[in-house]
């Protein structure tokens, strides 16, 4: 599980639209790595929602939002369509990109255990090291925190 200070996992997945999108490949910019759960269910949306809502302001800080889930690329396009996103959105089906970020993890829901992703942000500088780490992320007000803290590299 990656800390802060460390150089972040790199990955190249399948994104929004077609085409690979590849961590290491966004510098010299810093990046929000943000994993979410699913597409489309109410807190996903709203975080997405948040994030697109600030996206001229994350771009005035030379930071580019990547929300990543293991749903797939098609499903993706369908849900920025839908909800009008401009965040990127990549697909990490097998999760391995996940597990190197320590987000895949058992999951406790009514009783029943299962394997998911657990809603975490990491803010990532422009030399590709780790600024900031949000885990167990409640959507109000977190896409104001993320910008405030990454105005502040």
């Amino acid at each position: 599980m990656p800390e802060i200070t460390q150089q972040a996992p790199d990955f190249t997945l399948p994104r929004d639209g077609g085409g690979t999108l590849t961590l290491s490949g966004q510098r010299p910019q810093a990046v929000v790595l943000y994993f979410y759960p699913r597409d489309d269910t109410p807190g996903c949306t709203k975080e997405a929602i948040d994030f697109t809502t600030l996206a001229e302001a994350f771009a005035a800080a030379n930071t580019l939002v990547i929300g990543i889930s293991k749903d797939s690329a098609a499903k993706h396009d369908t849900f920025i369509a839908k909800h009008a996103l401009t965040v990127a959105l990549v697909s990490d089906t097998d999760t391995n990109t996940c597990e190197q970020y320590g987000t895949w993890v058992e999951k406790n829901m009514y009783g029943k255990t299962f394997m998911g992703i657990e809603r975490t942000t990491f803010l990532i500088d422009a030399t590709g090291k780790i600024a900031r780490i949000w885990r167990k992320v409640k959507t109000p007000g977190h896409a104001d925190a993320v910008l405030e803290a990454a105005r502040a590299l």
